[in-house]
């Protein structure tokens, strides 16, 4: 989004990208899906959403009462004649691809469910993107975790070798594998004034932010143990991560869907959006942060049983983003957590959260 004069620039600039636009989202009812839906009918977007019911109770697409902002379709993206039907209906201008099987410990214990939601569910998208007309920016978000990590100590540039130790991150380096294909073969650029797509893949790094309530992730594992009276159990204490509030890597997304559909096929490349190099911190010093921004919890400890393989370091180089986009992160990771103590102290006051999600959104943009 780059630096502008003033958040009521930013705002009015990007409504008018946005107002009465035509958006086709998938994975509208998960935590990152349901911001980015809060925000684009925030902008005007007109938005139907496609993804399975929401993951998780509570859910911050429940506690926004969002099917009631937008068209809110419940399906399966392995399911690829019922995605179509509803891509084809939809008749959007742009689509964002967020639908995923998302945590790296799950894919241990469903293997296939993943690779069939991250890699086929990415290919019936793109397959109803060609029989549709009228899309013009196509948006797939993957992940930090799509790269070959040799724990090297230095960030990840957008043209390193994809790979994946787990199942989770090997289906997302594969799904960014299938959009260079598709783009190659279906979507080149080089050829735009024939099929008028601009196709490009998001990658961002730890997401985290209120209304998240996913299992076996951190930031949820503290809250749900906080709102208890117990104490949270981390593994991993010095496992270093690119944390950054879940606003940061939409603001990126929208960003980048605005440039494909301006300039098309300029554009049509991997992305990555990650924090600032000081905001790659340890599992401990995350924990210790948020306990001491809410003195009232009752602290952590370590959990020293075993547990499946995960990354020890990651770091995304965004270098690509700033440069070319004019995009950079506003919120550091001190900023991202106090606002996910205030969010969280809304909900558990029994707030109305839409109202308090929009204003986390006017607060960043200022």
């Amino acid at each position: 989004m780059g630096v502008r004069q003033s958040a009521l620039e930013d705002l009015e600039i990007m409504t008018n990208s946005w107002k009465g636009k035509r958006v086709f989202l998938t994975g509208h009812t998960g935590f990152k899906g349901a911001w980015l839906s809060v925000w684009l009918d925030a902008l005007g977007a007109k938005v139907t959403g496609y993804a399975l019911k929401p993951p998780t109770r509570p859910s911050l697409f429940e506690l926004c009462r969002l099917d009631k902002r937008m068209k809110s379709v419940i399906g399966d993206v392995r399911d690829g004649a019922k995605l179509k039907r509803a891509l084809l209906a939809a008749k959007p201008e742009i689509v964002i691809h967020m639908a995923a099987q998302p945590l790296v410990r799950e894919s241990y214990k469903n293997p296939a469910e993943t690779y069939e939601t991250n890699v086929m569910g990415v290919v019936n998208l793109f397959e109803a993107v060609r029989a549709a007309k009228g899309v013009k920016a196509v948006v797939n978000v993957t992940t930090d975790k799509c790269y070959e990590n040799r724990e090297h100590n230095r960030a990840f540039r957008e043209d390193e070798p994809m790979g994946g130790y787990d199942p989770y991150s090997s289906s997302k380096g594969c799904s960014e594998l299938v959009t260079a294909a598709y783009r190659n073969s279906f979507f080149n650029p080089k050829d735009f004034k024939k099929h008028g797509v601009a196709l490009a893949s998001a990658r961002a790094g730890n997401v985290i932010g209120g209304g998240d309530w996913a299992a076996d992730r951190l930031i949820p594992d503290i809250i749900r143990a906080a709102l208890r009276g117990e104490k949270v159990q981390i593994r991993s204490p010095r496992a270093i991560r690119p944390w950054q509030h879940v606003l940061e890597p939409l603001s990126g997304y929208l960003l980048l869907a605005e440039k494909l559909y301006t300039h098309g096929p300029k554009y049509a490349e991997a992305w990555n959006f990650g924090p600032d190099a000081g905001d790659a911190r340890d599992v401990e010093w995350i924990v210790k942060r948020m306990f001491g921004r809410w003195p009232e919890a009752p602290g952590y400890d370590l959990d020293k049983g075993r547990h499946p393989h995960e990354a020890h370091y990651l770091k995304l180089d965004s270098a690509k983003a700033r440069r070319e986009l004019g995009w950079a992160p506003r919120w550091h990771i001190g900023q991202a957590i106090d606002k996910i103590i205030a969010w969280t102290r809304a909900y558990a006051a029994g707030g109305d959260m839409l109202p308090v999600c929009r204003a986390q959104i006017t607060e960043y943009l200022r």
